[in-house]
């Protein structure tokens, strides 16, 4: 089977999206004539398909957030680009007030299909507005899904139904994974929101992984078996919302420990809503307490060397791990 990048995977899914359904849009800054995007995803895009798709903007992420949410409004079908995911701030009342709240204050008369891609993830050395990683913020705002594909074969096949959902979606894109290349069949294939995959089998601690720490987790694996003789299982939960808790919670019954390893921060991160609903209904299965390996609570730094220190890494992981047993 052919391999391609993560980049490539999100450009097929949008082209053959896009060839299916006239409907379909992107818009975003410099996604066109520019650099097709500042990643790249949307190079060919502008020549196959016109200014009139392709919709090049000024440099105003809250009127690109609302242009996406009243061309969903009218029954189109626009994917958003923003430049990196930081940006999204600028757009939080458009995401919280409109695009999440529209189907329950028009009674489901109005769905929006809306796709928000959100480029995020420390960089080496982008600094403290081009690092973050949001996901967190919006879990608890019901009326959006939360997209987080780790390869490029879920990048494409999550990016395919989410363009179809009728719901809008923030669809977050590490950018250490946009050069990442693996097996993506040239078939089509759509994958489901909510389902997890088990990366690697084990015995000994479930961890869950979401996005570029998958690729984290998967380098320690492997010593921490040879070197400590633990197993660890690793999960992909691929979607933050909705979450499939029935494939952690099969895990820890066999493993009986729990660990997440995630890039946003600690505090109200990932690992606190997963470790809150497993402490709640599956708490017995559990040999030892839930760690959770995040982002330390303060802004990224600027230097490659100072962002090692907050993001988690493959020593802090080894070290995490290790004192659980």
């Amino acid at each position: 089977m052919r391999e391609i990048s993560y980049a490539e995977a999100l450009r097929e899914a949008i082209i053959e999206e896009m060839q299916k359904d006239k409907n379909v849009i992107m818009i975003g800054e410099e996604i066109g004539q520019g650099y097709a995007g500042v990643f790249g995803v949307s190079k060919g895009l502008y020549d196959m398909f016109g200014p009139d798709r392709i919709i090049d903007t000024p440099i105003a992420e809250n009127t690109i957030m609302g242009a996406g949410i009243g061309t969903a409004l009218m029954g189109m079908k626009p994917i958003v680009e923003m430049m990196f995911s930081d940006f999204v701030a600028v757009c939080f009342d458009g995401i919280l007030n409109q695009a999440a709240k529209m189907k329950f204050m028009t009674a489901d008369q109005y769905n929006l299909n809306l796709v928000i891609r959100l480029p995020g993830g420390e960089g080496s050395g982008t600094g403290p507005h081009h690092s973050q990683c949001l996901e967190s913020l919006f879990m608890t705002i019901p009326g959006i899904k939360i997209v987080n594909p780790s390869n490029p074969y879920d990048a494409k096949g999550l990016l395919k139904t989410c363009i179809n959902l009728g719901e809008p979606v923030l669809f977050f894109e590490h950018k250490k994974l946009y050069k990442v290349k693996s097996e993506v069949p040239e078939e089509e294939y759509r994958i489901p929101l909510g389902r997890g995959k088990i990366v690697r089998e084990g015995k000994d601690l479930t961890l869950v992984a979401l996005s570029y720490m998958v690729s984290v987790a998967s380098a320690v694996s492997e010593d921490i078996k040879e070197k400590y003789g633990i197993d660890i299982e690793i999960i992909d939960p691929r979607t933050l919302v909705p979450l499939d808790v029935e494939i952690i919670a099969n895990s820890i019954k066999k493993t009986s420990r729990l660990a997440i390893l995630e890039e946003t921060y600690t505090r109200g991160g990932i690992g606190s809503e997963i470790g809150s609903i497993i402490c709640e209904k599956y708490m017995d299965y559990l040999d030892a307490p839930i760690k959770k390996i995040a982002s330390r609570n303060v802004p990224i730094p600027m230097p490659a060397s100072l962002s090692a220190e907050v993001i988690p890494g493959k020593e802090r992981v080894v070290k995490e791990i290790i004192n659980m047993f």
